[in-house]
């Protein structure tokens, strides 16, 4: 076992940490960052799967996310726009398809709804906003209800109730939409900017990392050097003492092969996950309370790699919206110079659930027939496939982030940036602007790495 003394024990080595790191390092401050895995990136993770290439985790940038653009930039990586051109094609709930260039093909009646309805949550957005979603007065009132009870006291459409509901529900927090409270929608879109964000597909999934999003954090961490960043380093256990919520004061970070005795500690992984470490003394009631009630979602990422794009010959984006089907959406999702052409699809919760009760070759065949019913027969048969499964991932256990049980987060939500002595939170979990995204890790180490600097 090594023992070795820094001013700041960084635990995890995805975005937020490491974004914390390269802040502190900056600052002149000593650091050692513990990673439990045998990588860098967390949650941003690309590698070669059955022959393809593909982004297993996190991978996309929208224009307002500007803190991971600039730090892309900086680091001397380019970016290149998502395929998105040609129609995309909308799935009713009866299975018949529809082509369509720009407005949903609905009614002109559920289209008037939906943009209704959008209309409110970006209202609510603009009021609640995403730093301090459960001070807003009307925060206990919008935590008390599901979002999808919500969606039925405003409109009796169901067509535009189910196609709201799966934006967010199956498109970001990866949950049913009984399971969350109305204020974590909010939430969700105004850490997006607003509700109409998360609408628009030319807007949140606007840019991908030439070479990988996974990239970024392995480029910080070559940066770092080996001296900082320590692999297969999961810490069991954090002992502290306290002079106050944020100052110094003893911290030490037991791992499997390192501890690290410091002033400060960030524990930069989902919270989820932190109960994985045992905290000598415990953390304060409240927080062992908090953390009981924030869980990750379930969701699929579906990947299969054609020997071509077959769907851009028939003029089509590769874009599809299916709220009741089983691949929900599905985009275009070819990598940078490559001839072939990989389609990206995502399964959400209890269809997620259901998924992983086939066995291997059903489980397949039925999702690609999911696909192929949208996009043609072609879509049977990829040279290429694979199910990103971060449920099952020891050191994340769903996907994409964290959310709060119903009424939760009114409740608990002030407590989850507030430092319990020199130990201090981040992730994108409780990033506000950037929550769940890849701009909301970077965003929130390097304001955590600030708040260590300032204490």
């Amino acid at each position: 076992m090594q023992t070795i003394e820094r001013d700041v024990v960084i635990i995890g080595a995805g975005p937020s940490g490491l974004n914390a790191a390269r802040r502190l390092t900056a600052a002149g401050k000593s650091v050692a960052v513990l990673e439990a895995r045998d990588r860098v990136g967390g949650r941003t993770w690309s590698d070669v799967r059955d022959g393809g290439w593909f982004e297993i985790g996190g991978q996309w940038i929208s224009p307002d996310q500007t803190a991971l653009l600039d730090l892309v930039a900086e680091l001397g990586k380019e970016t290149y726009s998502r395929y998105r051109d040609g129609d995309s094609i909308y799935v009713a709930a009866d299975g018949s398809t529809t082509r369509f260039a720009s407005d949903l093909p609905v009614s002109a009646e559920t289209n008037a709804e939906i943009d209704r309805i959008a209309a409110i949550l970006d209202d609510y957005a603009a009021q609640v906003g995403a730093s301090e979603p459960w001070a807003h007065p009307l925060a206990e009132e919008l935590d008390k209800i599901s979002f999808i009870e919500w969606l039925h006291k405003q409109s009796d459409d169901e067509e535009a109730v189910q196609n709201i509901a799966m934006w967010i529900a199956g498109g970001m927090l990866t949950k049913p939409s009984y399971a969350f409270s109305t204020l974590q929608a909010v939430l969700m879109s105004a850490s997006a900017g607003s509700f109409s964000n998360l609408l628009d597909d030319h807007f949140i999934l606007d840019k991908r990392v030439v070479g990988g999003m996974q990239s970024v954090s392995i480029a910080i961490a070559d940066e770092l050097g080996d001296d900082i960043v320590f692999l297969n380093n999961p810490v069991h256990t954090l002992e502290w003492t306290d002079n106050g919520p944020g100052a110094a004061a003893s911290v030490t970070a037991v791992g499997a092969e390192v501890t690290v005795r410091a002033q400060h500690a960030i524990v930069a992984v989902p919270p989820n996950l932190y109960h994985r470490i045992s905290y000598n003394p415990p953390l304060p009631r409240m927080q062992m309370v908090a953390h009981q009630h924030v869980s990750m979602g379930l969701v699929i990422k579906v990947h299969a790699t054609y020997a071509t794009p077959f769907w851009r010959e028939k003029g089509l984006a590769g874009t599809v919206y299916d709220h009741a089907g089983l691949v929900q959406e599905v985009y275009d999702n070819t990598n940078h110079g490559d001839e072939r052409g990989t389609l990206v699809g995502f399964i959400s919760d209890v269809k997620a659930e259901a998924m992983w009760g086939l066995d291997e070759d059903e489980r397949k065949r039925v999702i690609l027939e999911g696909i192929a019913r949208s996009l043609g027969d072609e879509a049977l048969t990829p040279e290429s496939f694979y199910l990103s499964d971060w449920g099952n991932e020891e050191w994340t256990r769903g996907a994409y982030a964290t959310s709060y049980d119903l009424g939760g987060l009114h409740r608990w939500g002030a407590l989850q940036n507030q430092p319990v002595g020199p130990i201090y939170f981040a992730s994108s979990d409780i990033a506000g602007e950037g929550y769940q995204h890849v701009d909301g890790a970077v965003r929130i180490g390097t304001a955590t790495a600030e708040r260590v600097l300032g204490a």
